[in-house]
């Protein structure tokens, strides 16, 4: 139980809004829309370097959501970050301005998930719709979004899941806009920092990074906290993210 005292009291110290600005990090601006398709934006972008991605979305006029699409390719010129050029980018914001149009992303998760209260399956229905909305195919955008799975995913989804946690949970830090999807059942939103950390801390074996590993985490943190395992997340994640600064 040593263990579940120190996690415990590093996410007393974490999840609050003075700690998710000691280290840049995408939640940052995401708040400030306190919007589930900026956020999503913020959260979906949020690979590489935590400095790196605050200035890329620092740089994005997130109005574009309700551009029509020309505006959206027009104004997309001359933008890039790592895997996404700028037509990429400007088809990321086409899909979600159609899925906009559409659907919230609150009904589209939430009403997947109710089915069985899976979260696997939410995250299933959304890459569906969105591949469903526009057949734009790129390495960049496919990477972007990830892969359609069948039953069971290989890929951890930590940038879903990550932005599950923030529209889900509701405290100083998570923003809390997704009401009807229950905490328990969120999945942990696995990265290279936090799985090293749960390593080290013997919360978990399985040294392949993948979903098997999620779930693994997942139930572990779950045995601390039944109903809100992910609120340990983001203090693993800065645990790991120290260490390898």
């Amino acid at each position: 139980m040593l263990v579940k005292a120190l996690l415990d009291s590093l996410s007393a110290d974490k999840n609050n809004i003075q700690a998710l600005y000691e280290e840049a990090d995408p939640l940052q601006i995401a708040k400030i829309y306190n919007d589930e398709f900026i956020a999503l934006l913020c959260a979906l972008f949020a690979y590489g370097n935590a400095r790196n991605i605050l200035n890329f979305l620092k740089k994005l006029d997130f109005s574009l959501l309700d551009s029509n699409e020309n505006k959206i390719i027009k104004e997309s010129k001359g933008l890039k970050y790592r895997f996404q050029n700028e037509k990429d980018i400007a088809q990321i914001f086409i899909s979600l301005r159609r899925l906009k149009q559409e659907i919230s992303l609150n009904e589209l998760f939430t009403k997947a998930y109710l089915k069985n209260e899976n979260i696997t399956e939410a995250i299933k229905a959304f890459l569906e719709k969105i591949y469903k909305l526009n057949p734009y195919q790129s390495y960049g955008y496919n990477f972007f979004f990830g892969k359609i799975f069948d039953t069971i995913p290989k890929s951890t989804f930590k940038r879903i899941n990550m932005y599950l946690r923030w529209m889900v949970r509701k405290d100083e830090l998570d923003m809390g806009l997704f009401t009807k999807i229950h905490t328990k059942d969120l999945l942990i939103p696995l990265d290279t920092h936090t799985h090293r950390v749960s390593l080290d801390f013997k919360l978990m074996t399985r040294k392949i990074y993948d979903f098997k590993a999620v779930e693994e985490l997942t139930f572990a943190l779950k045995k601390f906290s039944p109903n809100d395992p992910c609120k340990y997340d983001f203090a693993l994640y800065r645990l790991g993210q120290l260490k390898n600064n």
